[in-house]
């Protein structure tokens, strides 16, 4: 309950001697209170608060005695069995979300469920509990141990290893529920237009809210990464994750103004402020249904110069999002996935059949597959049950065998990959991407590999493509940007990948709260470095793209198109907004502003004429 000062209502008056009336002046309306927490569905929200508390049981070890071993063993299984159950009717439901909450939880599903299958969390807990550890005390224990190695991988993507953590966490939880037989919460019976106030919404739950009974969500916990921020996202519900003291400061039937844009919630709005909001939300809807008009326009400048917009790929079913957003191909199929999450690695036919599905999809639109991308940071059991994860995680795996490194290492992986991929490039046209090559002797090495590939395929009998597949490079350490002029010479394309380039750059973890401000992709050195690659690309007439975050702020593209890049890879929400830019400018101003930006010494500068361009042209 929110306590009441004293001090911030004035005693009311006592009627006057001798008045007609003695009913005394109704109360002031309570003053407007903000919240700020992080922007994640845009869109604006007004409505009753409902604030939901979690049922999650506290923990208390419990031990046990050797006679209840077997008993123990036996809940366990049930528990589980009926967890299995729960999620497999999840994932049944999984046709009623739209295409990209779909592609985000149900490899999440399929990873709790293997988690509760025969795995290492299963094993460990059912060791302790023949320690004499209660069912419920194993669990909570083995994930607690089990989440704490994950975060203590030294990583560059701390933000990934937090959502595997939050996944080992999640299955726990629901193994423990169902142990204790506590019921899990329910949103059905929320009211029509309801705002729902909760600390931590889980991306199981998240699925099961309906768009068109809730206005909006706002947490005291998550983050713009997580998978429930991508579920509100693709559900199209207005939310706000991370606003610290809401679950204090309101209360159920409070009335609500949420801006999922810039993440404010106001208390007790005051008609000014509802006035805005539903000016606010006029404006939102007319935006949103001009960027969809925006499909099958081409992206061209006013002064018609081409650019190509591709979408990146994590797993094969954003590939429905992705037909919907107008794009000119895939830019970045990121097969990372398949190795994840399993203890066997994926065979060279399983492989072919998803890249190949991959390509039909596309209808002749190219896909650009990037190898095996991996230096320990992800989890993948199948490299460490090989012995591979141990030679590769190293005292710093952001600087160790990681990439193209660990596949020439280990080439039987990239055979196998290679392989596959040009079994599917008889589909459809198909683009190889080598991960962070710093030399141009790994490019060659890498075509030694898929030199040999072809010619043991062709000895095997299999068809093969009149023209090989173009051999092309990520571009993420400031020595391959720098190089850029040789590394030509031997690769068939360029990727500029900003999100790794910054960081290698400014030597920077985005992820460490301490030096987080210092990756900045605005800073020159970062800026002279995709300059440098994408000169270089040019003079040797060798594409280029760029597949980083900067690649999908739609107020940076006016500076890359000024830099001479005409082919931008992002998730597949952005291309819509990056396309009206596109459509909005002319190559000749981007170009000035490009050679404005690059004489500044100053990221701050930088920004100032990034925002000015915007406020001009866009």
């Amino acid at each position: 309950m929110r306590k009441t000062d004293p001090k911030a209502a004035p005693k009311p008056r006592a009627a006057k001697t001798g008045s007609r009336s003695a009913t005394p002046p109704s109360a002031p309306p309570p003053a407007e209170k903000h919240f700020l927490g992080l922007p994640i569905g845009a869109g604006i929200a007004v409505g009753p608060a409902y604030l939901f508390e979690d049922q999650t049981p506290d923990f208390t070890p419990v031990a046990i005695l050797p006679a209840q071993v077997e008993a123990e063993l036996e809940r366990l299984d049930t528990a589980v069995v009926k967890s299995r159950r729960q999620l497999a009717k999840l994932r049944a439901q999984l046709a009623m979300l739209p295409d990209e909450g779909r592609a985000e939880l149900e490899p999440l599903l399929n990873a709790y469920l293997q988690m509760i299958g025969p795995s290492r969390l299963l094993r460990g807990v059912r060791r302790r509990i023949e320690a004499l550890a209660s069912a419920e005390t194993a669990v909570h224990e083995e994930v607690e141990v089990l989440a704490a190695m994950v975060l203590a991988v030294p990583d560059r993507d701390r933000a990934g290893l937090r959502r595997r953590a939050d996944e080992i966490h999640e299955i726990g939880r629901r193994v423990i529920r169902n142990l204790t037989e506590t019921p899990f919460q329910s949103f059905a019976k929320l009211a029509q237009g309801t705002i729902l106030v909760m600390e931590n919404l889980r991306p199981a739950d998240a699925a099961l809210l309906s768009p068109a009974r809730l206005a909006g969500v706002v947490t005291e916990e998550g983050g713009t990464d997580g998978h429930t921020a991508v579920m509100l996202r693709a559900l199209g519900i207005p939310a706000v994750l991370g606003a610290p003291g809401v679950t204090e400061g309101i209360e159920s039937g409070d009335l609500l103004v949420l801006d999922g844009g810039s993440g404010q919630v106001t208390v007790h709005p005051g008609q000014e402020t509802l006035a805005a909001a539903k000016r606010s939300s006029a404006a939102f809807a007319r935006e949103r249904q001009k960027l969809a008009q925006l499909r099958r326009l081409a992206a061209e400048t006013t002064d018609g110069q081409a650019v190509e917009l591709f979408a990146n790929l994590e797993v094969p079913l954003e590939l429905p999002l992705i037909a919907q957003a107008g794009v000119d191909g895939i830019g970045l199929f990121r097969s990372e996935f398949m190795f994840m999450n399993r203890e066997e690695l994926p065979d060279e036919d399983e492989q072919t059949e998803v890249y190949g599905s991959a390509v039909e999809a596309m209808e002749g639109d190219p896909v650009t597959i990037r190898v095996l991308d991996w230096g320990g940071e992800k989890e993948i059991e199948a490299l460490q049950t090989r012995g591979i994860a141990g030679q590769v995680s190293g005292i710093n795996p952001a600087l160790g065998l990681r990439g193209i490194r660990m596949l020439l290492r280990h080439q039987e992986l990239l055979e196998t990959q290679l392989a596959a991929i040009l079994r599917a490039s008889l589909r459809g046209p198909v683009n190889i991407l080598l991960p962070m090559v710093t030399t141009t002797e790994e490019v060659r090495g890498a075509r030694e590999v898929l030199q040999k590939v072809v010619r043991r395929l062709k000895r095997r009998g299999e068809e093969l493509p009149a023209r090989m597949p173009p051999l092309g490079i990520m571009i993420e350490t400031p020595a391959a940007a720098l190089s850029a002029d040789a590394l030509a010479l031997e690769a068939d394309f360029f990727a500029i990948g900003t999100n790794d380039l910054t960081m290698y750059a400014m030597a920077a973890d985005r992820g460490d709260a301490e030096v987080a401000k210092l990756y900045d992709p605005l800073h020159p050195g970062v800026l002279r470095l995709v300059q440098f690659t994408v000169e270089a690309s040019l003079r040797l007439r060798k594409p280029v793209s760029i597949c980083g975050e900067m690649a999908a702020n739609s107020k940076l593209t006016p500076l890359l198109l000024g830099l001479g890049l005409r082919a931008l890879s992002m998730n597949a929400s952005a291309v819509p907004r990056v396309k009206q830019v596109v459509r909005s400018v002319s190559s000749a101003d981007c170009a000035r502003l490009a050679r404005r930006v690059m004489e500044q010494s100053e990221p701050e500068a930088i920004r100032d004429l990034v925002e000015e361009f915007a406020e001009k042209y866009l």
